[in-house]
């Protein structure tokens, strides 16, 4: 499955908003976003969840939160 990463730690809003929303467009079916932020972005999954996106995170010990972010079928 190839994956795009990217890291936004420490990037100020709404930059990794702009960043996920741009590489959304390179995202093809079978492909992953793997996103790195140090909160759970919100916002972020109500635009996924009303544009055909699928994705599930996972909370580190540090607080920081791995999104997986796919097309749905």
């Amino acid at each position: 499955m190839p994956q795009i990463v990217i890291d936004a730690r420490g990037l100020p809003p709404p930059r990794p908003l702009e960043m996920v929303m741009e590489a959304l467009d390179d995202l093809h079916e079978g492909d992953e976003l793997l996103l790195l932020l140090h909160c759970e972005p919100i916002p972020l999954y109500r635009v996924l969840a009303n544009n055909g996106y699928g994705f599930h995170s996972e909370t580190a010990a540090d607080g920081s939160v791995s999104i997986h972010i796919s097309l749905l079928n």
